[in-house]
């Protein structure tokens, strides 16, 4: 494998450990979750600073990476509600802005706006959306262990909708602003 390969090869990596975070959560092993998690989080910060580091991005890795990302945190808040941990409202609403994502996604890679390359950078609010759901399920695993951080239980769930919300809505203004554009150049 050559050196350039491993950003993805880190993507990858993070992927596969989607299976045991996931048996873990199911299981109740909320230490054994949370070290993997963060292992899984390491494996992100990893791949994207040598890919920039040392210029191995690429196409695929622009896929890969907010792929593994989407596995990772789709599964792991599905378990963490299978559990009992998350409320299915917020499940819900972080469902569907996920599903609005992928909707403009594959708008994007059909579609004449496919050309436009920075449809798939994902913006400031969306990236610090990704991190308050990463934040997120730490959390939930940390007051399974810590149970007096739970009074802020509420606080947090209501933070992170209204940020999923908000990133979700500027989604769907990038994409109308993009296909408006798109269509005024017709």
């Amino acid at each position: 494998m050559s050196y350039s390969m491993l950003p993805n090869a880190l993507s990858i990596i993070r992927i596969i450990l989607t299976v045991p975070i996931v048996i873990a959560l199911l299981k109740e092993q909320y230490i054994l979750t949370l070290l993997l998690f963060l292992l899984a989080g390491i494996t992100d910060a990893l791949d994207g600073w040598i890919a920039k580091q040392f210029s191995f991005q690429s196409r695929l890795g622009s896929i890969l990476d907010p792929m593994a990302d989407k596995i990772l945190l789709t599964c792991s808040f599905i378990a963490l509600y299978w559990v009992g941990i998350m409320p299915l409202w917020l499940l819900m609403i972080i469902f569907v802005r996920d599903v609005i994502i992928v909707a403009g996604a594959l708008g994007y890679f059909l579609g004449e706006i496919s050309r436009d390359s920075d449809l798939l950078e994902p913006s400031l609010i969306s990236k610090f959306n990704t991190v308050l759901q990463i934040a997120l399920v730490i959390f939930l695993l940390l007051i399974q262990i810590y149970t007096e951080l739970n009074g802020l239980r509420d606080m947090v769930f209501i933070v992170v909708a209204t940020s999923t919300g908000l990133s979700g809505a500027d989604y769907v203004l990038l994409w109308v602003k993009k296909f408006i554009l798109q269509e005024s150049k017709k």
